[in-house]
Parts: structure tokens; sequence; C-alpha cells
């Protein structure tokens, strides 16, 4: 699929300003032509139009150890934000539904996978999803970041390759993450949660 410049343009401006990340995320995602595998499409139906605000403040409520919680203190730590999408790319948004939730749930995959935000943490993330068939351009990054990751952070080759194989296996017996609403499951435990996805 031919990449879409002028999108990238408007991902750009974007970036520098909308309040939400998920604007960029999902017009760089979707500019570059990110599809989902056809067998897994179909499971992403029910997901249509469902992308809620995530608000970190209210999550920072909730009580110390719930997913809401986990999750906000995640993002507080590492300087993150989450990738909330305005209303003016709802056409984009329904279209791409993949491009939209692979952007929104990235950060929540860390928080339920255990993987930090270093190269290492990013692998580990990267080779879950890949594990998962989430979609071919995931198994294409995979395969870079086996050879760059290495490289550009030397001190963490160990983890990497640690993570590498531990994110492959989760992908193997955990539940299909990219389809589920997490977003309904804030105030629940992070262990009943992960218990609930097959991450335990």
């Amino acid at each position: 699929m031919a990449i879409k410049f002028k999108q990238l343009v408007q991902a750009r401006q974007a970036l520098k300003t909308s309040n939400n990340l998920g604007d960029f995320a999902i017009l760089k995602a979707d500019a570059f032509g990110a599809r989902v595998n056809p067998e897994i499409a179909s499971k992403l139906q029910p997901l249509v139009g469902y992308h809620p605000p995530i608000d970190l403040e209210e999550l920072s409520h909730y009580p110390k150890g719930s997913f809401g919680w986990e999750y906000a203190h995640h993002m507080k730590v590492n300087h993150l934000k989450p990738f909330n999408v305005s209303p003016e790319l709802e056409e984009i948004a329904t279209r791409n539904v993949f491009a939209l939730r692979y952007a929104v749930t990235h950060d929540i995959f860390h928080v339920l996978l255990g993987f930090d935000t270093s190269y290492a943490g990013e692998i580990g993330v990267l080779a879950f999803a890949a594990e998962q068939n989430y979609s071919s351009s995931l198994k294409i990054s995979l395969s870079l970041a086996k050879v760059l990751y290495p490289v550009v952070a030397p001190s963490q080759i160990k983890e990497i390759f640690a993570n590498l194989h531990k994110g492959q296996e989760l992908g193997k017996k955990a539940e299909f993450l990219l389809g589920f609403r997490f977003e309904d499951y804030w105030q629940r435990p992070l262990s009943e949660v992960k218990a609930m996805l097959g991450l335990t």
C-alpha cells in the first residue's frame, strides 16, 4: 500500500498542536498503511468506535494495586501521556481499528506484561505482539529490532534476548489482548486482570 504523504504532514502537525498524542499515532500508522492480519480483523470488530478517553489524574486516585492505578503510575513515572484521539479523527479511528487500538494499548501492554520502557522492555512488548500475529509489519519490526537493539544498547544485550523469549512465550499462552476492553477494568486488581488474560 502506498504511503499517504499528505497524512504524514498532518501527523507531524498533530504532534505539535494537538493535546491528544493519539492523533499523531493514528495518523502516522494509517499513513504507512498499518493493517491487521485478515484472520485477526474480525476479532477487532466489537471495538469499532471504542476509544474512551483515559484520564491519568482520575486513575491515580484508584486503589493502589488496581489496574488503573498501576497504569497511571507507569505513565507518570516514565513521563508518558495516554494516546487519546480527537473526535475529528473518528473516521480514521473507525476505518482502521488496528492502527487505533495498537497505539492506545501499547503502554497498557507494558503494565500487563511487566516490561519497562528500556530497549529490552520494548522488544518484549514487540515480541509479544508479533507472536500474537496482529500484523506482518510487527514481525518485520521484530526482526529489525533483534539486530538493532543490541547495537544501540549493548549494556542491555542479556535483558534484550531474555525479554524477547519471554514476550514470545507470553504471546503464545495469553488471550487475544488487542481485542480486550481494558478501559472497562481499571478498578479491578491488576493481578486479577492478568489472570483473566492468561498472563500469570
